[in-house]
């Protein structure tokens, strides 16, 4: 159905008038002022060869024909959309633009299921690397790989590095992870069975999880012990990601610095007995 569809829409836009600039002209102005869908139908349907041309561009990155065509139309509605008349531009010059950024999104979407090419400078990798490498072989001969990337690098204003990730992408294709392996066995292993992950199993996860919401608990509590001096000094020399300095509780306290190490020290003292005490497990290796 759908492509029968699309080979209907090929003959209508192939069988479609030209239109001359005064006669696009007026078109441009009824959609643009009074949206006039019959003026639409007939400056869109007139520019489908511009669509199918661009489509046949795009025919061997793997994806049908219709689909492009049809996604071009889109980028085609879209140009209408945007049309200015009052600019003297004619339509397709326009519109051109448009039809090739609806064609080239869908195909980045849809030729992997890895997205690429998110920026202009990637885009313009994707599209032109098969391109400028096959012209360089041509006129260079078998040139090294190494130098037809820097070649193509300096082309397109991206890393040497790049090329080469986009070339591998392109020279390659999406693989399953539960593709079977080949084996001799009759149950042959699937390729997700031997990606390796460093994170610790779940249970360990779940258990350090739960430790530390606890240990943080009886922290807290053994804090209740403490005097509010003891507690300042305690926080702000042990439980502060920067740490402050003997000096500066000192001048804040209006204490020597001395003073404010002995005072630290009772303090982890009274917590390591106050931690012990509650929970026995506990050794004096806390602080």
């Amino acid at each position: 159905m759908q492509q029968s569809a699309g080979r209907r829409l090929v003959k209508a836009a192939m069988k479609a008038p030209y239109l001359a600039r005064e006669e696009e002209h007026a078109l441009a102005v009824r959609w643009k002022e009074r949206q006039d869908q019959q003026a639409l139908h007939r400056m869109t349907i007139a520019h489908m060869r511009l669509v199918i041309a661009m489509a046949s561009r795009f025919r061997n990155f793997g994806l049908s024909m219709s689909d492009l065509i049809q996604e071009g139309h889109v980028g085609l509605l879209e140009a209408a959309a945007r049309f200015d008349p009052s600019r003297q531009v004619r339509f397709s010059t326009y519109a051109t633009w448009w039809i090739r950024a609806s064609m080239q999104d869908y195909i980045l979407r849809n030729w992997s299921i890895v997205r690429g090419g998110t920026s202009s400078a990637q885009k313009a990798l994707f599209f032109n690397l098969r391109r400028l490498r096959a012209k360089l072989q041509k006129t260079g001969g078998a040139a090294p790989s190494e130098e037809i990337y820097r070649e193509v690098a300096q082309a397109l204003h991206v890393s040497k590095d790049d090329v080469a990730l986009m070339d591998a992408r392109l020279a390659g294709s999406d693989t399953s992870l539960n593709a079977p392996l080949k084996s001799d066995n009759d149950l042959a292993s699937e390729r997700i069975e031997f990606l390796i992950c460093d994170d610790p199993p779940p249970d360990e996860l779940a258990r350090e999880s739960i430790d530390g919401e606890r240990r943080a608990q009886w922290l807290n509590q053994a804090l209740e012990t403490l005097n509010g001096r003891e507690l300042t000094i305690l926080r702000e020399r042990r439980l502060s990601e920067e740490g402050a300095t003997l000096e500066s509780l000192g001048a804040t306290l209006g204490i020597s610095k001395e003073r404010v190490r002995q005072i630290e020290s009772r303090a982890l003292e009274k917590l390591r007995t106050a931690l012990v005490k509650r929970h026995p497990e506990i050794t004096a290796q806390a602080g």
